[in-house]
């Protein structure tokens, strides 16, 4: 899937709505907030960079947070503009409108080569439903427009998908080449491909998993993810977190523990020959998870899942402290990391998305860290997703590690999903 990006010719000297990622995540300082990893910014340099070389006037749009379609202070874009100025080394002017008689008087200040970031899309009631008014008003500031920002590439909004019915459009190199990668995983993966799927939720990602399990060799389970499959084979997962909440009680209407009995039924006949000889099954469950009471427990218990042997491991007190009931699984244990680490060793293309366990806690990052570390180091093409991950990886010190690093969430997993994505589609008219 080819998407076109601009040209010197397209955008020479030219108005260029940008649509980009700032939706950085936030923390408290003092009395207002702050930026508290600048890292989606970065993802739209290299499209600015070559937009200001060739002396178009760049006017970025991008929605923070959720105000629910009103000015919220702390969703501000105001804030993003001295950390977008001191990483491309010139100034950048502000809108405090994103439309209207203000924000054309701005544009029409706007030097060529020069940057103007329009203020929080979300801040209009009218982005989100895709308003048609609201799109051709935000579209007549501009001659051409760009979307880089494939992390709402799933979302049919004004600025997204609205916006490029009115202009010529294109994609940026960052939605460009985070494509390029989704497609390369699922068309043409180096073989074997290894699906390592963690996070607290297997609903965010239910049909990913469903599709890359058709296409994967090996799919390694941790995380609460890892709860529905171990619960639908049949395993005691005590209090753990499990979404098997009946369907009528839910919005999605889904028993995702039998959605994980469905995928082992399918899967039961295939396996993957580690070493060349020794056969595991596709898809593969911890066989071992550290347990504790709760995630501030100081007590943490390694529980045997296939005799069902609990030993205790930190804190200094007896074996089988917790009252079983209350254990909840919160790491995978080291038996599961050995066995993924040979399956990891010899895979061919690796895609990761969710940790596995709570790495946020020390006493349950063993896992997560390990697994981190070995597709790090494998020879395979390496790719990563979900912010939960990333954290992870950022924390361990390993996001230069990987092959690809996608921030995209969502959009990743409808794309993997098999999904068609609004933005991209329009792209392609």
């Amino acid at each position: 899937m080819q998407l076109k990006t601009p040209s010197v010719a397209d955008i020479r000297q030219k108005t260029v709505l940008v649509r980009v990622d700032f939706n950085v995540p936030l923390e408290k300082d003092g009395d207002g907030w702050r930026v508290a990893n600048e890292e989606k910014i970065t993802t739209s340099l290299e499209t600015i960079a070559f937009l200001t070389k060739h002396q178009a006037k760049v006017l970025l749009i991008s929605h923070l947070g959720r105000p629910g379609g009103k000015p919220v202070k702390k969703f501000s874009l105001a804030q993003i503009c001295r950390l977008l100025a001191e990483m491309i080394g010139a100034p950048v002017e502000f809108s405090p409108n994103t439309v209207g008689p203000e924000a054309n008087q701005a544009v029409d200040r706007l030097h060529p080569g020069a940057v103007l970031i329009l203020e929080n899309t979300r801040f209009q009631p009218e982005e989100e439903s895709n308003d048609a008014s609201f799109a051709k008003e935000l579209a007549s500031l501009a001659q051409v427009y760009v979307n880089d920002d494939f992390s709402t590439a799933h979302r049919r909004h004004a600025s997204t998908t609205g916006v490029a019915a009115h202009l010529p459009s294109f994609a940026g190199f960052h939605f460009s080449n985070e494509l390029d990668q989704l497609s390369s995983m699922i068309t043409n993966p180096k073989r074997p491909l290894v699906m390592v799927v963690g996070g607290k939720k297997i609903s965010d990602k239910v049909q990913a998993v469903i599709n890359l399990t058709k296409l994967a060799d090996a799919v390694l389970l941790g995380g609460g993810t890892a709860n529905n499959f171990l619960k639908a084979e049949g395993f005691k997962i005590y209090n753990s977190f499990v979404e098997d909440a009946p369907p009528d009680k839910q919005k999605r209407k889904v028993n995702y523990v039998k959605v994980a009995q469905e995928l082992i039924e399918s899967t039961k006949h295939d396996q993957i020959l580690v070493d060349g000889y020794i056969p595991l099954p596709k898809i593969m469950m911890p066989i071992d998870m550290v347990a504790a009471s709760s995630p501030d427990s100081t007590t943490t218990e390694v529980i045997e899942l296939i005799n069902n042997n609990h030993h205790h491991t930190k804190g200094g007190s007896e074996q089988g402290k917790h009252s079983p009931h209350r254990l909840m699984f919160l790491d995978i244990g080291p038996k599961t990391v050995r066995l993924y680490q040979e399956v990891i060793g010899q895979a061919g293309s690796i895609f990761w998305n969710g940790p596995m366990g709570v790495f946020e806690k020390s006493a349950f990052s063993h896992g997560t860290k390990e697994i981190a570390r070995s597709i790090a180091k494998s020879a395979a093409q390496t790719m990563v997703g979900g912010g939960d991950t990333l954290a992870a990886i950022a924390k361990f010190k390993l996001k230069n590690r990987y092959d690809h690093v996608s921030a995209s969430g969502g959009a990743s997993l409808e794309f993997l999903s098999g999904e068609k994505l609004p933005a991209v589609e329009e792209l392609l008219k």
